[in-house]
C-alpha cells in the first residue's frame, strides 16, 4: 500500500500542463470526491498497524504534493495568460478623442480677449452678496421700485444675503478698493427667479464693463461698443435707444444691425434686421459717491451683456437650456469665436 502512494507521489510530480481545463481534470482525479486521494484514505483501516505511521505520512505528504501542484499550475497558467495579453508597443495606438470647450467659456473668453486688447482688466466678485453691494450702493435703496426689475433669490435666515441679481456688485467692489483711472471687465455668473424656457433661465452668466477716468463722455462708450461689436460680430453699425438702468443716466439699450440676407437673419430679428446685444449708460454720480470717488472730478460709462445671449446669437442656438444640460452632442461641435 505504501508503495502504491509513493507511485501517486511521483506521478503528482511529474504531472505538468498549461490549460485551465488540464489542472481541473488533476484536481478532480486526485482531490475530487471519487478521487483518489479518498480512496487511498478509506483503504487507511485495512492497513496493518505496524504499517499505519509510515502508511499515514505518506498519504498527508501526497495530499500536500497535490495541493502544491493545483496552486503551481494555477500561477503558471496565470502568468503564461498574462504574457500573452502583453502590449505590442510597435503597434500605432488609438486615436484619443480630444474634448471641447463649453460653448460659454468660448465666447466669454473672446469678449475677455477684446477688451484686454484695449487695456481692460478682470474683476471678480462674490456670488452670495450683501445688499448694500448688490442693490443699495447702485443706487437702488431699500424699497425702491426698480428692485422689482430683478427678481431675487434671498437667503431665507437673512434678507440681506443674496444670490447676486448681476455682476455689477463686482464694479462696486473694484470701485472701493481701487482709484481712477479704471478700465475693468466683470464676467460672472448670476441668478435670478425666473421661470426655466427657450429663452430665460434663473441662471445665466454676464460680462460687464467699467470705464472710470476724467473727462469720460457718451461718446467714449459709443466709440468703444463700436470696436467692440466690429471685433466680435464682424459688424459696426450700431443704434442706441434711450432706456432706464437704475445705475447709469442717461442710460441705453444697444442694437447691433445683424441684417436680412437670410431666412435666419429675418426670423431672429422679426424681419427688421436689428438685434438687441447690451444695455450701457453713463455711470450715475450716486454710485460714485457711493463708491468714495469724487463725482464732482471723475465720470465714467458701465456696459453689460448676458453671455448666453451673444453665444445664442453667434452660434444660432434657439434655446438657452442646452447650455446646461451637458449634452455631449451639442457640446463637442463648438469652435472658438474668431
Amino acid at each position: 500500500m505504501i508503495e502504491t502512494v509513493k507511485a501517486h507521489l511521483v506521478d503528482v510530480e511529474n504531472f505538468s500542463t498549461t490549460t485551465a481545463e488540464g489542472i481541473e481534470e488533476f484536481r478532480i482525479k486526485y482531490a475530487g470526491k471519487k478521487g483518489i486521494l479518498n480512496e487511498l484514505f478509506a483503504a487507511f483501516r485495512t492497513v496493518n498497524n505496524e504499517e499505519k505511521k509510515a502508511y499515514g505520512q505518506a498519504l498527508n505528504a501526497l495530499k500536500s504534493a497535490v495541493a502544491d501542484k493545483v496552486d503551481s499550475l494555477k500561477a503558471n497558467q496565470k502568468s503564461a495568460s498574462k504574457a500573452s495579453h502583453q502590449l505590442d508597443l510597435t503597434r500605432p495606438g488609438d486615436a484619443l478623442v480630444l474634448g471641447a470647450q463649453h460653448p460659454l467659456t468660448l465666447v466669454k473668453n473672446r469678449i475677455i480677449e477684446i477688451f484686454n486688447q484695449i487695456g481692460y482688466n478682470i474683476s471678480e466678485g462674490p456670488e452670495i452678496e450683501d445688499d448694500w453691494h448688490n442693490f443699495t450702493a447702485l443706487n437702488l435703496p431699500e424699497y425702491h421700485p426698480a428692485r422689482d426689475m430683478q427678481d431675487t433669490f434671498f437667503v431665507q435666515t437673512n434678507p440681506d444675503i443674496l444670490l447676486r441679481t448681476h455682476t455689477s456688485s463686482v464694479q462696486v467692489r473694484y470701485m472701493e478698493n481701487n482709484t481712477p483711472p479704471i478700465r475693468t471687465i466683470s464676467p460672472g455668473r448670476v441668478f435670478r427667479n425666473e421661470a426655466i424656457s427657450a429663452r430665460a433661465h434663473c441662471i445665466f452668466h454676464q460680462i460687464e464693463g467699467l470705464y472710470i477716468d476724467e473727462n469720460v463722455s457718451f461718446a467714449d462708450l459709443k466709440e468703444t461698443l463700436l470696436y467692440f461689436t466690429k471685433a466680435l460680430f464682424g459688424k459696426s453699425k450700431i443704434r442706441l435707444r434711450p432706456s432706464y438702468f437704475p445705475f447709469t443716466e442717461p442710460s441705453a439699450e444697444v442694437d447691433i444691425y445683424w441684417g436680412l440676407e437670410t431666412e435666419v437673419d429675418y426670423r431672429i430679428t422679426k424681419g427688421t434686421g436689428w438685434l438687441e446685444i447690451m444695455g450701457c449708460g453713463m455711470v450715475d454720480p450716486n454710485v460714485l459717491n457711493n463708491c468714495g470717488i469724487d463725482a464732482e472730478k471723475y465720470s465714467g460709462f458701465a456696459f453689460g451683456m448676458g453671455i448666453e445671449r451673444i453665444a445664442m446669437l453667434l452660434y444660432q442656438i434657439g434655446d438657452i437650456r442646452l447650455f446646461f444640460e451637458n449634452d455631449l452632442r451639442f457640446l463637442s461641435q463648438f469652435k472658438a469665436v474668431n
